[in-house]
């Protein structure tokens, strides 16, 4: 997925907490994920947000003495988090290779992941930016989930769709789990929605 107005997310970027954060769902799931993430977040490190949207989890973050660099695709997106003195970029997940800087962990939230074709590229380029034993939070939605309705279990199970002109992959768990373990020790996973999402929880492997 590039950057700009080719992100599908731009067009419902100013929606977008009627569509997702501002429901009975989606805040019930986030407060799940907040509770996984935050002990592994500690007042004063610096964390990257693959797929930042309005930034939502950034002021959570912090909120709680966690400094936060966000990065989108979408440039409606990284505005309305700029709004909430959320430092922010416009840029696309698979251009993180040309992000420069050192970081304490990571963390991807709602899918953000699901939009990228190559995995492996991003534990690459994450493996160079995170500190050793620092700690990536990714949660994507889940391949295998037992509380959507048919036509979405169908959806998922296939592994692959196409929405608004672009990829969205559905993969298992194990599948994140092996694109990433060439950098990063898998230490936990969660499942979160009943099954809507999946949330791994890895610690970049000192050696790399």
């Amino acid at each position: 997925m590039t950057s700009g107005a080719s992100s599908p997310f731009e067009p419902i970027a100013a929606r977008y907490a009627t569509l997702w954060s501002d429901t009975p769902r989606g805040r019930a799931q986030r407060a799940e994920v907040w509770m996984e993430v935050d002990p592994f977040f500690r007042r004063g490190d610096r964390i990257l947000d693959l797929g930042c949207g309005p930034g939502d989890d950034a002021v959570h973050l912090e909120s709680r003495g966690v400094s936060v660099l966000g990065i989108d695709a979408a440039p409606g997106m990284v505005e309305i988090a700029r709004s909430r003195d959320i430092e922010a970029r416009v840029m696309a997940i698979e251009n993180l290779a040309a992000l420069g800087g050192t970081f304490d962990g990571a963390l991807s939230n709602f899918g953000a992941l699901n939009c990228v074709a190559n995995l492996g590229a991003v534990s690459e380029a994450l493996a160079r930016l995170i500190r050793p034993q620092g700690k990536f939070a990714v949660c994507v939605l889940s391949r295998f989930c037992w509380r959507c309705d048919w036509r979405h279990l169908v959806r998922r199970w296939s592994g692959h769709t196409r929405w608004r002109g672009m990829d969205v992959y559905y993969r298992s768990g194990a599948a994140v789990t092996r694109a990433f373990v060439p950098h990063f020790k898998l230490l936990r996973r969660v499942s979160i929605g009943q099954g809507d999402h999946l949330l791994l929880i890895f610690a970049r492997r000192p050696e790399c």
